[in-house]
């Protein structure tokens, strides 16, 4: 059977009966329960049992250089700078690099770590500490060699505008478990310019509106004009927000739209969080030791540290699902110095973060995912020239590595390879939906009927496709 949430609760129930007049008790119930209207929002009953509750997905926008992170490849620094074998060429299907690309050898170093023996470069010294929480997929293919419509199929499975992101999806399924903050969350921290398809990427497209991604900011108030201005005491408030869900009820009557009821559920939800949306970036009750794990209060990590220190504290509030983007790793040139750089903003903090949890017993029911939209490729970007020293990594669609911890999946685990050259998924190729599809199982969640009618046609975050990855649970 499809799942079909569509908040089919007894808050409806109250509503439609009675003549409405239902929704005035329930209103008294919530507030005596200490709960919003948005948290009665649809909790339907998950597929089959679940081995996460939560996601904490980490979108390194831009898409970082596997081969000079988790994928070493001893021939291609044998054949640095040398052109493509002409036996390769024969299975190349990249047009901007056939015929004048040349070997690009990885200047890094790669260690073994934990009792896995998990490979990292020197660049991830504090990722790899935390090798035996991992498994990682060194085989993942995609569809998309462009960041925009790559960073969509990732997130909204198909790289058109106009879907659901995966967030909402899984908000859409199960619901939230907290009542004064949204189900879907996004932190974004900045690293000069990037290529990040925006607000597209945490969009609820045609899913109710409750269900879209609440972007969070992690200096000043948490959200933009959540805060009443001065003038404005509590009792004025209120007055103000019954008279807006007088008229927004008398609207509902006359034309039953079910976005109605979203927005008054918002209008709730927001009242509640004018309070405990400044308490949940109120780290001063955090130990000095976690606020230097984090990296807060660093000059390159206080950014993203601090968005992953928030993560953890949203998902000890009940937050289902957030998401934090880093942009850009899209170094075509310069890569070492860049991918460098972003490292350093970074692994500190994601590794605190699997730390942290863990310590919390957060981590077997929070599933972790770190990668980007799509891979760097073996070969100097022909684009920029050959630049001895400056060399850069074009996209690369058809082998690339992302981490998954957490949340049911296997503990210091490779799954998939790729070509002695890290160029073809060769062993076990993963695609985006058999990521997607992964995801939503953790969850409890079937992706084949965790569907939406829309337009005469039922929709789902994998499309047409898409494969639960059982090796890797």
């Amino acid at each position: 059977m499809n799942l079909y949430c569509h908040n089919s609760t007894r808050r409806h129930f109250l509503h439609d009966t009675a003549a409405g007049l239902g929704t005035l008790a329930l209103a008294d119930l919530l507030a005596a329960d200490g709960r919003t209207m948005a948290a009665e929002a649809a909790r339907c009953p998950s597929h089959h049992a679940s081995t996460a509750k939560n996601v904490i997905f980490l979108c390194m926008a831009g898409a970082p250089s596997q081969l000079d992170l988790f994928t070493p490849r001893p021939r291609l620094n044998a054949l640095h700078g040398q052109p493509v074998p002409m036996s390769f060429l024969h299975d190349l299907d990249d047009a901007l690099i056939r015929g004048s690309a040349r070997i690009f050898g990885s200047p890094r170093s790669f260690q073994r770590y934990g009792d896995c023996g998990m490979e990292f470069s020197d660049f991830l010294p504090h990722m790899a500490a935390c090798a035996d929480q991992f498994t990682m997929i060194r085989s993942m293919t995609t569809d998309i060699s462009n960041h925009h419509p790559a960073q969509l199929l990732m997130n909204c499975g198909v790289p058109t505008f106009g879907l659901p992101s995966m967030g909402s999806w899984v908000t859409y399924g199960l619901g939230s478990e907290s009542s004064s903050l949204p189900g879907f969350i996004v932190l974004l921290s900045r690293n000069g310019t990037g290529d990040l398809g925006g607000q597209d990427l945490w969009t609820n497209a045609f899913l109710p509106a409750n269900h879209r991604g609440v972007t969070f900011r992690a200096d000043g108030d948490p959200i933009l004009h959540l805060t009443s201005p001065g003038r404005m005491d509590l009792k004025t408030q209120q007055q103000r927000l019954r008279t807006i869900l007088k008229m927004n009820r008398l609207r509902q009557k006359q034309h039953a739209d079910p976005e109605i009821d979203s927005r008054i559920a918002a209008y709730e939800l927001a009242f509640r969080m004018q309070t405990a949306a400044p308490e949940l970036v109120e780290l001063s009750g955090e130990s000095q030791h976690t606020l230097d794990a984090y990296g807060i209060g660093g000059v390159k990590t206080d950014a993203f540290g601090k968005n992953c220190l928030l993560a953890r504290r949203m998902i000890e509030r009940g937050v289902r699902f957030v998401q934090l983007y880093h942009y850009t790793w899209d170094d075509h040139s310069d890569l070492n110095r860049k991918l460098k750089d972003n490292c350093e903003r970074t692994e500190q903090g994601v590794a605190a973060l699997i730390k942290d949890l863990d310590q919390r017993g957060l981590l077997d029911e929070t599933l972790v995912v770190w990668g980007g939209e799509f891979g760097r490729t073996p070969m100097n970007e022909v684009r920029r020239g050959i630049n001895p020293g400056k060399e850069g990594r074009d996209h690369h669609p058809f082998g690339f590595t992302m981490l998954m911890a957490g949340g049911g999946v296997r503990r210091g685990h490779i799954f998939g390879n790729t070509d002695d050259l890290g160029y073809h998924a060769t062993e076990n190729p993963v695609h985006i939906h058999d990521l997607q599809a992964t995801i939503l199982h953790c969850l409890g969640l079937d992706h084949l009927q965790l569907t939406y009618r829309h337009k005469g046609r039922d929709f789902r975050l994998t499309d047409v496709a898409g494969e639960v990855i059982k090796d890797i649970l």
